[in-house]
């Protein structure tokens, strides 16, 4: 069969747009009678909302409205899986991500010099940004139910029988970092009102068909009077998945009947948009002096920061590669996403699956020096082949290429395979 695209160099389909600079971004639109609207956001992670005074604000000279939670005629919130961050924060804030209310005025200028002029009074309230400390019963609460937000239990086999039979074990603690996406752009946004009445934005998204749900569900009209028009896209990783300007600007542009731009500096796009989930991983796994691993047991901790977003799906994608590509055949593994006053974290590359590798390759290094084997040795006997059974169950009858990929790596290496195996 002819090969069409390993090995080729295709053309990049925006790839000319973007060098010649012809790509357009939601910056670059400018549309007649645009206003511009600037973000006001909560400097506590955790408090109550005792005063919060516009008046000023909306008083200075160029400033149209400033928007805030009484103002959003639908749901005040969004997320995919959990529509729980707010639109604007309502009496409460729970994390430094909240945006408290929207100033719309003719020129960016105004409008960040009226956001000044917003008057806000808040009673911190005890915060929590640990996990672990979250998971406590001391802890403050944050969700009426606690604030372990997803577990997830895989068992297999009988773990305690599988450490009997170990005649090496490894135990070790690992911890895995907050980490932004820090795409190149930052969020922007224009919308407007089209000659039908429907609300259309123009946007850099990862989400247009989410993100039209949750537009339309917020602004409480049907989703058919909803149009989002992706823009060029700089950089996303995962970012773009959950909403940043979207509700803000087409709430805005519906009310005053004008375009609305919104367009994030690089301070406030730090602190809009989701993290990677930092993970705290305890393993413990036991191995025969052969080097044939018997058993495994991790829990695996997420912040899943003060809002839910995608974290079920990513501590769930944790805990099913929290053995790695090993044959395991007892393993138990406890995967908890918990909710704290950090910000909320959500989608990035790997989506759950990069910060195991860490805990589980460090832990086969540890192994491997314990047992005096070549660390490609104790990879090799356990690695994954077609036939193997993850520890979830699932028969891999196809495209397993590991012992292929580990050959073709330790040749690079100058590593005898033959010797290694």
């Amino acid at each position: 069969m002819e090969e069409r695209v390993v090995g080729q160099s295709p053309w990049r389909i925006d790839g000319i747009a973007k060098v010649s600079g012809r790509a357009v971004f939601p910056q670059d639109i400018y549309l007649p009678g645009m206003v511009y609207g600037k973000t006001v956001r909560s400097k506590y992670p955790h408090a109550r909302i005792t005063k919060l005074d516009v008046s000023k604000a909306e008083a200075l000279p160029g400033v149209l409205k400033v928007f805030t939670a009484k103002d959003v005629p639908g749901h005040n919130g969004h997320g995919v899986l959990h529509p729980d961050i707010p639109v604007f924060a309502d009496g409460k804030v729970t994390s430094i991500n909240d945006a408290l209310c929207l100033v719309v005025a003719k020129t960016q200028d105004i409008a960040e010099e009226a956001a000044l002029l917003v008057e806000v009074e808040y009673e911190e309230l005890p915060a929590v940004f640990d996990p672990r400390e979250a998971m406590k019963e001391t802890a403050p609460k944050l969700r009426e139910n606690g604030n372990i937000a997803y577990h997830l239990k895989i068992r297999k086999g009988d773990v305690e029988k599988g450490f009997a039979q170990a005649e090496v074990i490894v135990e070790e603690s690992f911890k895995t970092s907050m980490v932004d996406q820090a795409f190149l752009q930052p969020e922007a946004g224009v919308a407007t009102v089209d000659e039908r009445g429907h609300v259309v934005i123009y946007v850099a998204t990862q989400y247009p068909h989410w993100d039209r749900t949750e537009i339309a569900r917020a602004l409480g009209i049907p989703q058919n009077r909803v149009r989002v028009v992706t823009t060029a896209v700089g950089g996303a990783f995962g970012g773009r998945e959950d909403m940043t300007v979207q509700i803000h600007a087409c709430l805005a542009a519906m009310v005053l009947k004008r375009p609305v731009k919104i367009v994030y500096d690089r301070s406030e796009s730090f602190k809009a948009h989701s993290k990677r989930h930092p993970m705290y991983m305890d393993y413990k796994v036991g191995a025969t002096r052969d080097g044939k691993l018997v058993a495994l047991e991790a829990t695996i901790i997420g912040d899943a920061g003060a809002y839910l977003s995608w974290s079920p799906n990513i501590l769930r994608k944790a805990a099913v590669h929290a053995t790695g590509p090993y044959v395991i055949h007892n393993v138990k593994v406890d995967s908890y996403a918990v909710h704290t006053n950090n910000p909320f974290t959500g989608a990035m590359r790997g989506f759950g699956a990069a910060q195991p590798p860490m805990a589980y390759e460090a832990i086969m290094d540890m192994l491997a020096e314990k047992l005096k084997l070549h660390p490609f040795t104790l990879r090799w006997r356990n690695a994954f082949e077609r036939g193997s059974e993850t520890a979830t169950g699932q028969i891999l009858d196809m495209s397993v290429g590991l012992k292929e990929t580990m050959i073709e790596a330790a040749k690079h290496f100058g590593w005898n395979v033959a010797e290694l195996k």
